[in-house]
């Protein structure tokens, strides 16, 4: 199979859109071609490579097996490319470039102030966002697709490096009128009888609150799953329960007085962002002036947003 030497880089960077929007028509729009010339050049990739990348399912398309592995490939090889580009402006000697950042749905309620101070700093280097769970960041570190990845555990599941960047208070947060809201320091089985809303299984917040429960010998009355922090934010607004969420998590909430703070003994609960990346990854100056200055700007920048918020102890 000799299909590299026919391939090219505008049939990778194509196939790579389209199996991210599994639509040719999406992909398309993003890159500013027709859908006939997108179709046209997947085609063209199959036929080089001899096995179909996609088959249609109902209205959209879905990767087949050969589509699965060679994405990851596609990945890697643009990625390198990118650091290429990267290294020779480095030689250029120019505060230019261009570094990607995976994020932690968490993390999307903070990250976009710093980036704005972060512009201000260094207009030169462009910095792109992808937000997803912590399995795909994970995913899109080991395949080169991100530089950075913004994260409340260093993974341990690959060969990485962690920098913690921040503490990181997960907060109980009930509706603004609840009874309980200017109590001082009382016990988690004073709620027994309240219903906990918690993230999806295998969710960060999700373990937080899990390991909170195991460690107080506390088992709710009711639980509710939710898929996002916003559905859980407005189901606490409404009456509908209470829940464990991260504080950076609530600016807003916060500021209107929409929510409250509940002071149970043992919170806030104490974790750590941490800023990740490859071992084997060399960051270009644009990737370490990224990389310092969330180093030294966030920790200060979240205690004066947040800090306040938390209830004050005798």
């Amino acid at each position: 199979m000799n299909f590299v030497r026919n391939l090219t880089l505008r049939q990778l960077q194509i196939f790579v859109v389209a199996a991210r929007h599994l639509s040719y028509a999406r992909a398309a729009e993003e890159l500013h071609l027709t859908p006939p010339a997108v179709s046209m050049q997947l085609k063209q990739l199959e036929d080089n490579v001899g096995l179909p990348l996609f088959e249609r399912m109902g209205r959209g398309v879905a990767l087949t097996g050969a589509g699965e592995l060679l994405v990851h490939h596609a990945l890697r090889i643009l990625g390198e490319i990118k650091d290429a580009e990267a290294s020779l402006q480095a030689l250029a000697g120019a505060e230019t470039g261009q570094i990607s950042v995976g994020l932690v749905s968490t993390a999307k309620y903070f990250m976009p102030r710093l980036l704005a101070k972060f512009a201000q700093a260094h207009p030169g280097i462009d910095v792109q966002f992808t937000v997803g769970n912590r399995e795909l960041l994970l995913q899109k570190l080991q395949d080169n697709a991100i530089d950075l990845a913004i994260m409340g555990r260093i993974p341990v599941e690959i060969d990485a490096h962690g920098e913690p960047m921040a503490r990181h208070p997960y907060v109980l947060v009930a509706p603004a009128d609840h009874p309980l809201r200017t109590a001082r320091r009382f016990e988690l089985h004073e709620l027994r009888q309240e219903t906990f809303l918690l993230r999806e299984e295998g969710s960060g917040s999700r373990r937080v609150a899990e390991e909170m429960f195991k460690n107080h010998l506390f088992t709710p009355a009711r639980t509710i799953s939710m898929g996002s922090n916003e559905t859980i934010k407005q189901a606490v607004m409404a009456g509908m329960g209470i829940s464990l969420l991260s504080l950076h998590t609530l600016p807003l909430e916060l500021k209107t007085a929409e929510v409250s703070l509940l002071d149970v003994i043992g919170t806030p609960i104490e974790r750590t962002w941490y800023v990740v990346h490859m071992n084997a990854k060399r960051l270009m100056p644009a990737g370490m002036n990224f990389r310092n200055f969330l180093l030294d700007e966030t920790a200060p920048a979240l205690i004066q947003e947040f800090d306040h918020y938390l209830p004050r102890t005798a």
